[in-house]
């Protein structure tokens, strides 16, 4: 396990990080999501991103699913609910872990949905299993996107797709303004659509479509600055002061830089060859 993977592990088991989450987030996504309007919560938002991404996909009840970085399971459980899909859940909190199994077993899903501990820089999956792999804003979390891609084109069947979200850097983002944005959730460094496209390309991926969302940063860590502020009190017993002060002022950075333009986010979809 890299560094980068075992610090991202001990922060989202840490009780600041999974109260933060589930409260804020209200307890099944902790992705960003499609805002239509101000008032939407970050749970509908969180919803809209998933059902989009389906839309891009052929599933049913035969196809198997992987998701990477899985969190709560949110999309797992949608995927499964909605479409009838079998689907691993592979992360590498176990904290989050025990959260998704119990939602999934409240929701009677746990005949379609099986969560694993591990990562995916080592995919712990026989070659040629799965015909969808799926990930939402995780894929930062590793020292090598080359290792992770070559994994997961190792667990896809042959013209398997690999669809992911990540927040992602621009080609022009300042190392001052960069910096503070990893710092607040535990990151050594982001890539950018070029840098994903061209790793995906090299190891045999075929392109399937580039989706520009970046217009949504804004409104998602907006609403979730909000929704901090909103909870604060509620917080407060749960979270120390110190985690949820520099939340804030990290969610600020965060904001500062999706409307300058030096954060990136969307959906990118490969299939493999």
């Amino acid at each position: 396990m890299s560094e980068v993977v075992s610090q991202a592990r001990d922060y989202y088991n840490s009780t600041n990080a999974d109260q933060f989450y589930a409260t804020v987030w209200g307890g099944e996504d902790i992705h960003i999501g499609i805002y239509e309007t101000e008032e939407d919560s970050i749970f509908d938002a969180s919803r809209r991103i998933v059902q989009k991404m389906a839309s891009f996909l052929e599933l049913g009840s035969s196809r198997q699913i992987l998701d990477i970085g899985s969190g709560y399971g949110g999309a797992a459980r949608y995927l499964a609910n909605t479409l009838g899909c079998q689907v691993d859940c592979l992360n590498l909190s176990e904290v989050q872990n025990q959260r998704n199994r119990m939602l999934t077993r409240s929701q009677g899903l746990d005949k379609q949905v099986q969560v694993f501990e591990g990562n995916f820089e080592k995919i712990p999956f026989n070659d040629n299993l799965y015909d969808v792999v799926w990930s939402q804003d995780a894929l930062s979390y590793t020292s090598s996107c080359v290792n992770v891609f070559a994994e997961v084109y190792r667990v896809l069947k042959k013209d398997g797709q690999f669809i992911f979200t990540d927040v992602m850097q621009s080609d022009d983002c300042p190392k001052d303004v960069l910096q503070p944005i990893l710092d607040r959730v535990h990151l050594d460094s982001m890539e950018s659509i070029g840098s994903y496209t061209r790793i995906a390309r090299r190891l045999g991926f075929e392109e399937i479509q580039i989706i520009e969302l970046s217009e949504q940063l804004a409104s998602h860590y907006s609403q979730v600055l909000k929704e901090l502020e909103a909870n604060y009190e509620n917080l407060v017993p749960i979270c120390t002061l110190d985690y949820l002060e520099r939340q804030k002022l990290g969610l600020k950075h965060w904001i500062d830089a999706a409307n300058t333009g030096h954060i990136r986010w969307g959906i990118l979809h490969f299939k493999k060859r």
